[in-house]
């Protein structure tokens, strides 16, 4: 289903999670510090933290300046403003705006404030790679800007990050702005039940929301068709969210399922720049709890390469998505 990943490099290396990520087991061979807090515990400001100088109001770039030496034994945070939101917890999934910096040059590694796009992150303490991220956000509340200092046990370790300009024994600087706590994604479409239009493939779900979907005896449409199945009364998708969605696609061609997350028993979580044209204009504009069928032809699709792994999906295939939405943000 995927064209490409459009995400910054941090989450395309899985260090940041979204809204259907599983807690990442504990690293076994990291090293059991009692010194080191959980999120649980709150992470606290210390001369690192309060060493760091971020200007700029919460919702902008902010100007971080990074000018005497950063030695944290332990994930240090300072709270830079307070916001009035609900407080953060271990297992939340947050949606936030941040920098990262090295914490010995001061040069930006990475910052989302650039694109003006949110990022969503699992809050897990115990996470093998960055858990100091999660340790700068939990205890915080929703609309605040912290700015974290991590040393390199709750970073990468022992291993450094070369490919990011991060050596072994270099801290980072984590500037966050905290916008959110998510709320828990649907378990399925949640709305009023639409009828779709005459020609569509027939849709029936089972008891716990599972499409089976029929497809006509007649030749595919020859432009892309759309029609909401269940109309939801959620957020609306925007053109550069993270959506969490169950679905099933078929091929109108030859009548086989190709891909369903509803086989794999977990939803799927993307940027809705990360999907095939046909697809992301299925979600785009929708809102959550929907569900929405679309048939989409290949200049939409896969194209004249055709599509999955094991060519179920011809150049000439027209495909059909059902998509519930379960969840969005940014």
């Amino acid at each position: 289903m995927r064209r490409f990943p459009l995400v910054s490099s941090l989450v395309a290396a899985g260090l940041l999670v979204g809204l259907a990520a599983c807690t990442p087991q504990a690293d076994e061979t990291a090293p059991d510090d009692a010194s080191q807090p959980t999120a649980s515990e709150c992470a606290t400001a210390g001369p690192s933290s309060d060493a760091v100088s971020v200007t700029g109001e919460f919702g902008s770039a902010p100007t971080v300046d990074v000018t005497d030496t950063l030695a944290p034994e332990t994930t240090e945070v300072t709270v830079l403003s307070e916001g009035e939101g609900e407080e953060v917890a271990e297992g939340d999934v947050v949606d936030l705006s941040y920098a990262i910096l090295n914490g010995d040059s001061g040069e930006e590694i990475e910052s989302t404030f650039t694109g003006e796009q949110t990022v969503q992150l699992l809050v897990d303490s115990a996470s093998p790679v960055l858990a100091g991220l999660s340790k700068a956000i939990a205890c915080a509340t929703e609309g605040s800007r912290v700015v974290g200092v991590i040393p390199p046990v709750d970073a990468f370790g022992e291993a450094g990050a070369p490919d990011f300009g991060l050596e072994a024994d270099q801290p980072l600087v984590f500037v966050a702005d905290i916008v959110r706590i998510l709320p828990e994604p649907l378990a399925r479409a949640e709305g009023d039940a639409q009828d779709a239009p005459e020609g569509f493939p027939t849709v029936e779900l089972d008891e716990n929301g599972a499409p089976t979907i029929t497809i006509p005896d007649a030749a595919p449409p020859a432009e892309y068709q759309e029609a909401v199945l269940i109309q939801g009364d959620g957020d609306e998708v925007s053109e550069t969210a993270t959506v969490t969605v169950h679905y099933t696609g078929i091929n109108w061609n030859t009548g086989e399922v190709f891909d369903s997350s509803w086989e794999r028993g977990q939803p799927a979580q993307f940027p809705t720049g990360g999907v095939i044209p046909g697809f992301r204009d299925a979600l785009v504009g929708s809102s959550v709890g929907s569900q929405i069928i679309a048939v989409i032809p290949p200049e939409l699709g896969y194209g004249p390469q055709g599509g999955t792994p094991d060519g179920g999906i011809g150049p000439d295939d027209t495909i059909v998505f059902v998509v519930d939405i379960l969840g969005t943000a940014g």
